[in-house]
């Protein structure tokens, strides 16, 4: 599509369809979990609003790597950053029953911050160690029924596409949880919608999941050696997500 159509497009089609797509989805969290049935409602209401969002706006998904999982398996699933399309694939296409791990700020969205309340998602509040230990402990208790976990350590959407330095804190849940690391490699979705645009250009997408990684116990109590088992996670799962990224969204080498 030319500019201007997908302008219209945006402005006359899609947004409506997506305001009331997420009311309406939002609304049947919030109400399914109240009632009972948050394993159902925190989840499958989801799936369907992503798909139809990517549906509406034109972009096909392309997965690879669904093999990988075993859906009796909670895991720790990282992701790169991109865009608030991310959001859309991996709730959509993932095909695991997941909580997500979100900003504390996230909650004050009207009415998706209550759904997102009622199904059991959990938000970050790392201001201190100790409020970051309880993040560790509402995760654990969020994947008792299989769940996984879904994380963006980048923290916040990149601005170049480029992979940015990963922040600790979904190794140390996966130590704390003793659950194995995912990491996903979403491109894509930047085309799409980057952080510095509000309009839509519609763009295949893919998603690749990558073999699990899986997460011994903790060494010792020295902190020093935990935080030696931290970082070698972190490589590791950046790494793999960097590897799969298209080729203009790599960090430019030098020559």
């Amino acid at each position: 599509m030319k500019k201007i159509p997908i302008i219209a497009y945006q402005i006359l089609i899609w947004l409506p369809i997506f305001l009331i797509l997420t009311t309406l989805t939002a609304l049947i969290v919030t109400v399914g979990c109240i009632l009972g049935g948050e394993r159902f409602f925190s989840y499958h209401p989801g799936v369907w609003w992503s798909r139809s969002v990517c549906f509406i706006s034109l972009c096909p998904v392309k997965i690879s790597g669904l093999e990988k999982l075993d859906r009796k398996q909670s895991y720790i699933f990282v992701s790169n950053h991109q865009s608030i399309y991310d959001i859309f694939l991996i709730y959509g296409y993932i095909d695991q029953p997941i909580k997500w791990v979100m900003k504390k700020s996230l909650m004050k969205l009207p009415l998706v911050g209550l759904a997102c309340k009622k199904a059991g998602f959990i938000f970050v509040d790392d201001s201190t160690p100790q409020a970051a230990a309880k993040t560790i402990e509402k995760a654990k208790q969020r994947l008792r029924n299989g769940n996984s976990i879904v994380i963006f350590p980048e923290g916040t959407r990149s601005k170049t596409g480029q992979l940015q330095k990963f922040k600790k804190g979904a190794s140390q849940m996966a130590i704390g949880t003793h659950l194995p690391i995912v990491p996903v490699t979403l491109n894509g979705t930047y085309e799409v919608m980057s952080p510095n645009s509000l309009l839509i250009t519609p763009h295949r997408l893919e998603i690749i999941i990558h073999d699990p990684i899986p997460v011994p116990e903790s060494r010792t109590v020295d902190i020093r050696d935990n935080a030696i088992l931290i970082r070698e996670l972190t490589e590791t799962t950046s790494t793999k997500i960097r590897s799969a990224l298209w080729e203009h969204h790599q960090p430019k080498t030098v020559r």
